[in-house]
């Protein structure tokens, strides 16, 4: 059983799971594990490692179109050094000072490999959930997609320094509050565009049709990318940018981009059924833990 149909058998389980987090009367959840050998790659900074855990917890709350108040970490090591530690709190503080929110503390354990658990919590009264879209609205996204993959390269080709400053990202909080009274539907884009289209397809019962050419690249994915193909692979498939999909009627296009604090791209629309990009089925392919 991977990821996601563990996902689909506790949101049959529980009445509050199935979003990007569980909003308990005006109180928002989240919580989220990341790990040295999945997570960060080799040259991953302790600082990097702690905005990005902590990070990806406030994502979660902007995709309900949330304030962010508070997070904790769970830090888990093999040893404790006081340096990767200090760099860690650094890293976990600035990430949430950069949404308004406060990082507060957590828990520290041992573990054979370094690990993080991140909790996150925000509020809201009206919360958007994956399940509003319907046939005719427009299909957006914030920022640019495949920062994180061309990151990955980067690690990979032993660019520490620029690899940790892409790993590094901003949650879409501001964003997300802004897009909330104009939006019918709204996840975050951990799993890819592609998975995650696909998952706002499965909540709100209905089918996306792409332009794969209105996809707003990373200038980043261009210095890395072999071809026009694995640039494509790269945005579209990988995962891991922490931007928002959000849906909205077309005629509230226009509104949702000026009050967007970031830009916003349309790059398809809902329709009645099937997932296609420039008209061929587009996989259900992204990021997933785990594997059948």
């Amino acid at each position: 059983m991977d990821e996601r149909a563990a996902l689909k058998l506790l949101a049959e389980e529980l009445d509050d799971a199935g979003d990007d987090a569980a909003v308990v009367d005006g109180q928002v959840v989240t919580t989220d594990m990341l790990h040295e050998t999945t997570d960060f790659p080799a040259g991953t900074t302790r600082y990097t490692a702690g905005w990005r855990a902590v990070g990806a917890s406030l994502s979660d709350v902007a995709a309900m179109g949330a304030s962010a108040t508070a997070a904790v970490a769970v830090y888990a090591a093999p040893a404790f050094d006081a340096d990767e530690l200090r760099d860690f709190v650094a890293g976990a503080r600035e990430v949430c000072e950069t949404v308004d929110a406060r990082y507060v503390g957590g828990d520290l354990d041992t573990l054979d490999e370094f690990t993080a658990t991140t909790t996150a919590l925000g509020r809201t009264d009206d919360p958007v959930a994956r399940s509003g879209a319907t046939a005719g609205d427009a299909l957006c996204v914030t920022g640019t997609l495949g920062r994180s993959a061309a990151a990955l390269r980067l690690f990979e080709r032993g660019d520490h320094a620029r690899a940790n400053d892409l790993f590094r990202f901003e949650p879409r909080v501001a964003a997300g509050r802004a897009l909330a009274p104009h939006a019918t539907a709204m996840m975050d884009s951990s799993d890819g565009l592609a998975r995650s289209v696909h998952q706002l397809a499965e909540a709100s019962d209905c089918g996306f049709a792409l332009d794969g050419d209105a996809i707003p690249v990373a200038e980043s994915v261009r210095e890395v990318a072999d071809d026009d193909a694995d640039e494509r692979e790269l945005s579209t498939f990988f995962g891991e940018d922490f931007e928002l999909v959000v849906t909205v009627p077309e005629e509230s296009v226009v509104d949702a981009r000026d009050a967007s604090p970031v830009p916003l791209t349309v790059v398809g629309e809902a329709v009645e059924e099937d997932i296609e990009m420039d008209g061929d089925p587009l996989s259900d392919r992204g990021y997933t833990h785990g594997r059948d």
